[in-house]
């Protein structure tokens, strides 16, 4: 992917920075660490953060969460230079997904560089959470579920061209949106999209196939050849028996793609 030459694209700040983070580290690997333990999460953080772009969490399965964890894992960003992704999936009215990102125990508009949130709900879920984000003293972005990986998802055809033309209505908050891991499907939102958002793909592994669950899996050279900008990569790299060897063929192979 032309990284270098689509950042001028970017109205929102957050996504300029995601892809200089991208050519500055020569990675578009996202890490998926769905582990459930804070210590794990921030050792995985600290080991893997030179070759992520991108750190991908569910705040709300760790099962130690304290205070402290944000500034924590803030910390670890900053000091191996990638984003921070709440995988939260926001999915409910605006004024809800506006109690929902900025209050509760988790604070998460005040640490998360990007959320993400389906657009089932209409563009009152963009506009709320975007009405905190503009409020935060530094970039957010937000990811719309264009499309899904599972087998059966309904994250598909009008669903997902209706999701691209409401993020075209809010350009300084939407950095982009999360594509199928299915060749074909990935081809069509990235020809609906154009150049001007992101496209981060989930489910994908150094050999196609899939799970017991229904998830499909696709190569990072796959993905990236039919127009995604990040790969995201989680149980084939942190139960892995060498995490850090095998993020690096993952960063290899989705960069060089």
């Amino acid at each position: 992917m032309d990284y270098r030459g689509r950042i001028s694209k970017f109205q929102n700040p957050l996504s300029k920075k995601l892809f200089e983070i991208i050519l500055e580290k020569e990675t578009n690997l996202a890490l998926s660490c769905d582990e459930t333990k804070s210590e794990r999460i921030l050792e995985l953080a600290d080991t893997l953060g030179p070759k992520i772009c991108l750190l991908k969490l569910h705040v709300d399965i760790i099962e130690d969460y304290t205070p402290d964890f944000p500034s924590q894992i803030k910390e670890l960003s900053r000091k191996h230079n990638f984003l921070i992704f709440e995988d939260r999936k926001f999915a409910d009215i605006g004024n809800t997904v506006m109690l929902q990102y900025q209050k509760g125990i988790y604070h998460i508009a005040d640490w998360a560089d990007i959320v993400n949130a389906h657009t089932v709900p209409g563009p009152g879920i963009i506009e709320g959470l975007r009405e905190i984000a503009m409020n935060q003293s530094e970039p957010r972005g937000l990811i719309l579920l264009a499309q899904m990986t599972p087998e059966g998802t309904l994250a598909t055809g009008e669903y997902t061209r209706k999701s691209v033309e409401m993020a075209r209505k809010y350009p300084d908050f939407v950095t982009g949106f999360i594509g199928s891991s299915k060749v074909s499907e990935l081809e069509e939102l990235r020809a609906i999209a154009g150049d001007d958002f992101v496209i981060m793909t989930p489910g994908v592994k150094l050999a196609a196939g899939g799970d017991a669950m229904g998830q499909r899996y696709s190569t990072p050279q796959d993905v990236v050849q039919a127009g995604s900008d990040v790969i995201i990569v989680g149980r084939g790299i942190y139960e892995s028996d060498n995490p850090e060897k095998t993020a690096e063929e993952y960063r290899l192979a989705g960069y060089q793609t």
